[in-house]
């Protein structure tokens, strides 16, 4: 809600959301590796990514997966103009509960392998160098691999792949021509995905069982492991795809924003350890009774404003009285006024949602990358950080901006256009200051930037320490320091005995997914953020 606007305000509700800044991804998939080592390396999830990243044009993971009229996942709108799952009615949902004909396959994900190392390890001397082949994780057998969850990685599979991205066929009659798969003339770049945490989750209403659940107190969607039947109509309705089977224990899983982690003040394991520090976490407040009119507006193309207007702006009083009125703590409040989200999202409005037209409204934003454009203009011998260069640079992009658009803003170049025009001027403007030149604010006043302002998104996008990235509120921690004084000595939901983990090592630490062991001090979760973060060697643990 703009600042000043008279609107009356109904339920104010709080969520932990999320920023990636797609100009600084350098694919190296460390989030992914780190996430799947905390959550989803056991039994049964081996072909499971909750963070994946994904090189674009490309066709995702599951392949194809924004295909929605194959997938039928997220919301439309009905003749009267009121939401529905896209996946069909009630009746149909309770035909196919027991056989659910819309849902990827393994070859749809990939068919997860290791290697045969005892080959390698064991083999005797001779003249032939030994192999080590391939074979399931899934059936321990031999295989061939045909496929991965980034199988078209750097441009390896983008001739042959890239063509069937949905995006590019949604926009090929238009400017198709426009967009080149041979290595030598394209170029890309990696979106890392996670589960949205949406105001409006699809995968919620879905669940027959009422299994999956959105947190009030922080808005983390999370799948209810006892209450969870297995029947994965959750799995149709996430138009994300990022709701996975447990083949193993017959349960949903999904991304659970490392709750036990935020619930402390510690940022998600992704975050941590992001080489590229793209990613900011930080507090939105929401009108939560916005909610479903926002996802019902009937231009897709509206969504994404609509999906502003529910967002309050937490430096009006108004709001901040209207929050405490409806049970939000302060430190929360707090956080929100310091959010580098709410800046990214509603502030600077650099940052867009990723496919809005899906109605789930989701709160995993992306800042589109810019830095292509300024290798181009680079090559062609102008000054590639010029902004009159680069203004004009950005309408003439191999990827052009309606395919972008068609990831962010529904087909809309508009909001997209505005993101990199604030993104080239601010490196216009900074670069002069860097080089101690005189800046021109030309540049900054015709995107509606002060130098003032330009200075400071320059700061939070480009030089962020951790706590400017991370604004996490201590409430949390208040809340899990009381609970753990009362808690049953025993592991993780997920790593119990007979659970998905099967007694493993559990998101706390090492030795927390064992029954034998009480739940880690939140004491020890800071030890952990201490080492890992302090520049001194042998600080205390």
């Amino acid at each position: 809600m703009p600042r000043g606007e008279a609107v009356a305000i109904g339920r104010v509700m709080a969520q932990v959301a999320m920023v990636m800044n797609l100009d600084k991804c350098i694919g190296c998939h460390t989030c992914s590796v780190t996430c799947k080592q905390t959550w989803t390396n056991r039994q049964g999830m081996e072909y499971v990514w909750f963070n994946n990243v994904e090189t674009r044009p490309g066709l995702g993971y599951p392949r194809r997966y924004e295909d929605q009229r194959k997938w039928r996942g997220g919301w439309e709108l009905n003749r009267r103009g009121r939401l529905k799952l896209r996946q069909g009615s009630r009746l149909f949902k309770l035909a196919s509960i027991f056989a659910n004909p819309v849902l990827p396959t393994l070859k749809d994900y990939y068919e997860p392998w290791t290697y045969d190392y005892r080959a390698l390890t064991n083999a005797p001397l001779g003249e032939d160098y030994p192999v080590a082949r391939p074979h399931s994780l899934v059936t321990g057998r031999p295989m061939a691999v045909e496929w991965s969850p980034n199988w078209d990685d750097d441009l390896g599979g983008a001739p042959e792949h890239a063509p069937a991205d949905p995006n590019v066929e949604r926009m090929r009659e238009e400017v198709g021509r426009r967009i080149r798969f041979e290595f030598e003339q394209a170029f890309m770049f990696y979106l890392p995905r996670i589960c949205e945490h949406c105001l409006n989750p699809a995968c919620v209403a879905a669940c027959p069982s009422g299994a999956i659940y959105k947190r009030a107190e922080d808005g983390i969607v999370l799948v209810d492991q006892d209450g969870c039947r297995g029947w994965r109509q959750c799995v149709t309705g996430c138009p994300y795809k990022k709701i996975y089977f447990n083949h193993r224990t017959g349960k949903a899983e999904k991304c659970t924003f490392c709750y036990p982690r935020v619930e402390v003040g510690l940022p998600t394991v992704c975050s941590e350890t992001c080489v590229g520090r793209l990613r900011y976490l930080g507090v939105v407040l929401y009108d939560a009774d916005r909610v479903t009119t926002a996802a019902s507006v009937a231009d897709e193309q509206d969504l994404y404003q609509a999906q502003l207007d529910v967002f309050l702006d937490p430096e009006d009083p108004e709001v901040r009285r209207a929050a405490e009125r409806d049970g939000i703590a302060h430190d929360w409040i707090e956080a929100a006024r310091r959010s580098p989200v709410h800046t990214l999202i509603s502030t600077y409005r650099v940052a867009l949602p990723l496919h809005p037209e899906y109605r789930t409204l989701p709160m995993v934003w992306y800042i589109p990358p810019l830095s292509p454009v300024v290798e181009e203009v680079a090559a062609s011998g102008h000054d590639g950080e010029d902004a009159g260069n680069l203004f004009g640079a950005i309408d003439a992009l191999r990827i052009p901006l309606e395919y972008l658009a068609e990831l962010f803003t529904a087909g809309d170049t508009r909001p997209v256009r505005a993101a990199l025009d604030r993104l080239a001027a601010m490196r216009s403007y900074m670069r002069a200051v860097n080089l101690g030149r005189e800046p021109d604010l030309t540049a900054a006043a015709a995107v509606g930037l002060s130098g003032e302002q330009t200075e400071e998104l320059f700061r939070l996008l480009a030089i962020a320490k951790y706590e400017d990235r991370y604004v996490i509120p201590t409430a949390a921690q208040a809340e899990a320091r009381r609970l753990e004084e009362s808690a049953v000595p025993q592991g993780c939901g997920l790593d119990h005995l007979d659970g998905a983990g099967e007694g493993a090592d559990g998101p706390f630490g090492a030795g927390s997914g064992r029954r034998s062991l009480p739940l880690v001090t939140v004491e020890s979760f800071h030890a952990l953020r201490r080492r890992q973060t302090d520049d001194e060697e042998g600080h205390p643990q």
